[in-house]
């Protein structure tokens, strides 16, 4: 055998056989998505790019890419057998890979604008690396492609999209499916695109050095519809496909062509794949399983509290101060958005000024949600400390993906061999009549993602020393600010007879202690923390009832060390949020508090939040729906009464 394109081709493709019966046999768990057929498309692309400065991005079908790039096929074997020898020690499996540049996510069409992201970040870090991202012509039905293609075509970007074009999506059919050409799609927003065929595997090697050229040298995108088939199932054996087609193509493929060619004197190349595939399974199942992180073990004794520093001005000015430190004391900081660059600075003007003072980091992005945050994703993997403004909170949900299946999953499913230190920050919240979609509290629908951490902002929070906690970890955060606190501030007198301490945590939580025994414990999230200090001051002026106030900070994971400790004290615990009553966060910190509960009488618990409907534009109905004053203090003297 002369031709090294087919030797590795037969190597990915003995490999992916021997996973197969693996599952016929019992002996793995899931699924696997071969590229039996489709091999040449990953050889020819890998030799193509440069290991030293290129990545790859790929998508569920992804052991052909990752084998032709990283040569690793013990480590892909170790990791689809739930090995801790497997690249991800097992947490990945078949789907989710991580290796020598290399990427892989099941989720179609999520991976392209995080692998435009991290093009941003190589380009912004002058590096002549360029990104390739391999998907298929299934993934085509996904919108998200579409706004990453425009971001990148836009911004220049050095992406190479590579489609594996084998005519199908699953099982069905490109025909019942896909209007349009295929090429066009990308040439719609200026991408400059190239065709090849692995049936003609020589020409797509000369097709894609073209193509890597052209994004290398002029940082633009280029889109290459490589023509192939799979011969195999899409997973497993779930094959509905008309056997005489796969016949048909199966005469076709290079590889079976060389395998008849060949004969006998192939044989020795031909056992030595099959020797060093079978090699890698055994030693797979010597291999140990990937022990889970052991759970973390909250430490004994009082919550410790210290004296709070507050901020003068208001918060939107601390948040911008904050923003502005950021930027000026760490370059890899990049801030990007919808109207965030002056004159505008934002829809609430929280970048007010930060564009001029920083050219070329403060980014105005298109109305793209999804590929905004996946570009944030992108450039968190590139080595960026990037901030997301998502410009109200109910947009949160045109990104979930990039948030829950991606920027949260990166690290643990990468086996802690990537982070992904992105900041999605947005404003939620009523009260100024924006009606059912720009009104909401949705963090309810965030919290409790692992991986995840999620702070919602108080009256008293500090933020600047927030962003100097969350400059200090790794994992993504959700930053959830309040419309209606941007104008007020955390130096607003308190309630009279109370003194402000906090927790002594990176996202402590803030305790407002009345001067006299406690008689019951309110939690606030976000806004209702000035709710909750108006309240505190009616009950003690008129039903001489003393209520201790904990506004936390970071709602997920949860802590909650002094709610429990006051909680503990009063025997009576009222929570309160503006977000939708039912499986919200009251929930949580209740059944929280219920588990180890301690006190000496029978704990007894309300929640007040919004009522469970679309908030109404109406100003008069949008206090009716909203948690209120005279709501939240008519709870507190029934829980009191209790």
């Amino acid at each position: 055998m002369q031709d090294a394109r087919l030797q590795r081709a037969y190597l990915i493709r003995v490999m992916e056989e021997r996973l197969l019966s693996l599952f016929s046999e019992g002996k793995l768990a899931g699924t696997t998505h071969t590229c039996i057929g489709q091999e040449l498309s990953a050889v020819v692309l890998a030799e193509s790019l440069d290991m030293e400065r290129d990545v790859i991005f790929s998508n569920h079908r992804c052991h052909g890419h990752f084998v032709a790039w990283t040569d690793d096929v013990e480590g892909l074997i170790a990791e689809v057998m739930g090995r801790c020898t497997g690249v991800c020690q097992g947490v990945g499996g078949s789907q989710h890979l991580c290796g020598r540049r290399f990427f892989s996510n099941g989720i179609q069409g999520g991976i392209v604008p995080v692998a435009a992201g991290l093009a941003f970040a190589q380009k912004l870090g002058d590096r002549s690396g360029i990104v390739a991202v391999c998907i298929g012509d299934g993934t085509l039905g996904e919108g998200v492609i579409y706004e990453a293609f425009n971001i990148a075509a836009k911004w220049h970007l050095p992406l190479l999209v590579l489609l594996e074009n084998n005519a199908y999506a699953q099982s069905t059919s490109q025909g019942e499916t896909l209007a349009g050409d295929i090429c066009m799609r990308a040439a719609a927003f200026g991408i400059r695109t190239f065709t090849g065929s692995t049936w003609e595997y020589e020409a797509l090697g000369e097709t894609l050095q073209h193509a890597v050229k052209y994004v290398r040298n002029e940082s633009s995108p280029a889109f290459v519809r490589v023509d192939t088939y799979r011969l195999a199932a899409h997973s497993k054996g779930d094959d509905e496909r008309d056997p005489a087609e796969i016949a048909r193509y199966a005469a076709l493929d290079p590889l079976n062509k060389m395998l008849t060619e060949l004969g006998s004197t192939g044989e020795p190349f031909l056992s030595a794949a099959r020797d060093r595939v079978e090699r890698a399974v055994l030693l797979a199942a010597q291999s140990p399983l990937h022990e889970p992180p052991a759970p973390v073990v909250r430490p004994a004794g009082a919550v410790q509290r210290r004296r709070v520093e507050l901020e003068t001005g208001t918060q939107l000015e601390a948040i911008n101060a904050a923003l502005r430190t950021w930027l000026a004391q760490d370059e890899r900081v990049v801030l990007i958005g919808e109207d965030l660059r002056a004159p505008y600075g934002g829809a609430f003007k929280v970048t007010r000024g930060l564009s001029d003072e920083f050219p070329g980091r403060v980014l105005n992005t298109p109305i793209s949600e999804a590929a905004i945050v996946g570009i944030g994703n992108g450039l968190a993997l590139g080595g960026r400390r990037p901030i997301v403004e998502i410009m109200f909170g109910d947009f949160l949900t045109l990104c979930f993906d990039q948030i829950a299946n991606h920027a949260s999953k990166f690290r643990g499913m990468y086996a802690g061999k990537v982070i992904a230190p992105l900041v999605v920050r947005t404003p939620m919240g009523g009260g100024r009549g924006y009606g059912p979609t720009h009104s909401q509290n949705l963090e309810k629908h965030f919290v409790g993602v692992p991986g995840l951490i999620v702070v919602v902002l108080h009256g008293r929070a500090h933020v600047g020393h927030l962003y100097d906690a969350v400059h200090t970890v790794d994992d993504p955060v959700l930053l959830i600010e309040n419309k209606l606190l941007y104008r007020e501030r955390a130096t607003a007198p308190l309630p009279n007879g109370y003194a402000l301490s906090e927790t002594v945590a990176a996202f402590p939580e803030t305790v407002l202690s009345p001067d006299e025994p406690s008689d019951l414990t309110i939690v606030a999230f976000g806004r209702m923390s000035w709710v909750a200090e108006q309240v505190a001051a009616m009950l003690r002026e008129r039903e001489e009832i003393n209520a201790e106030l904990v506004f936390p900070l970071a709602v997920s994971p949860p802590e909650f060390a002094a709610v429990r400790e006051s909680t503990a004290r009063t025997g009576r615990l009222l929570v309160v949020e503006e977000g939708a009553a039912g499986f919200d966060l009251a929930s949580e910190v209740i059944a929280g508090v219920t588990v180890e509960y301690q006190g000496s009488r029978p704990l007894k618990a309300r929640r007040v939040a919004a009522q469970a409907v679309p908030i109404p534009s109406s100003a008069e109905l949008e206090r009716r729906v909203l948690p209120s004053t005279h709501a939240l203090f008519d709870a507190c003297v029934e829980l009191f009464d209790a």
